[in-house]
């Protein structure tokens, strides 16, 4: 039987994600109290809210992230985000700055590329955001580019280092219609083949970043 992996953490009202974003805010539109005025005596619901920046908790940067014309939300190819072979890369002992020699050998074409850094181990606390995180060189992410995955993700808060402001990952990958899932979790969990990646956003239009609920489905039962 498959196995289901989370890859996702929790979003939680006033949670931070990414250093100087605010956190959501979760409440009622109609509470499970107000609608017992509205409905017969036994049966009441709860219309929830939700307001927060796109860039909260594990979600995916769609082209249009970064470039104007690049595909939103709504027009992503779901085949590289849904059901996808993955392929997780471990970089917990290489350093912060992660380069293309760890995928000498390695076939990533049409594939979900996860790289595993271990920092996901500080999310929601101060550390989490602090300076000396992981991130992609822009040789790896020339790397990635001219070796065609379908998507990349990290466990880090950013795919780039934060002091980098041209930002080479995302623009290299989003530039070629890649998109990147940051923030996620788990990847201790995964082996390094044998499972099928899933992260898909809500279609909104004229967005290019949003929440997803990532997770992956193992192969077969636990070793």
């Amino acid at each position: 039987m498959n196995r289901i992996i989370e890859l996702s953490h929790r979003i939680e009202d006033g949670m931070e994600t990414y250093p100087g974003l605010p956190g959501p805010r979760i409440g009622d539109h109609m509470s499970r109290e107000a609608s017992r005025d509205r409905y017969p005596e036994g049966t009441e619901f709860q219309i929830g809210t939700v307001s927060l920046v796109a860039n909260t908790g594990t979600y995916v940067d769609t082209p249009f992230h970064r470039y104007p014309d690049g595909p939103d939300l709504a027009a992503i190819d779901l085949a590289r985000l849904v059901d996808v072979p993955g392929l997780v890369i471990d970089a917990t002992a290489h350093g912060r700055a992660i380069g293309p020699e760890l995928l000498s050998g390695t076939e990533v074409r049409g594939r979900a590329v996860l790289f595993r850094t271990g920092w996901d181990r500080r999310f929601g606390t101060t550390g989490y955001g602090a300076a000396d995180h992981p991130f992609l060189t822009a040789d790896m992410v020339e790397r990635l580019v001219k070796a065609g995955p379908a998507v990349v993700g990290i466990d880090s808060v950013n795919i780039d280092d934060m002091a980098d402001m041209t930002r080479p990952a995302h623009t290299g990958l989003l530039g070629e219609g890649i998109p990147i899932v940051e923030h996620l979790r788990g990847l201790d969990l995964l082996p390094a083949r044998g499972f099928r990646f899933h992260a898909a956003p809500p279609a909104v239009a004229g967005m290019g970043s949003f929440p997803v609920r990532a997770y992956a489905v193992v192969d077969g039962p636990r070793s």
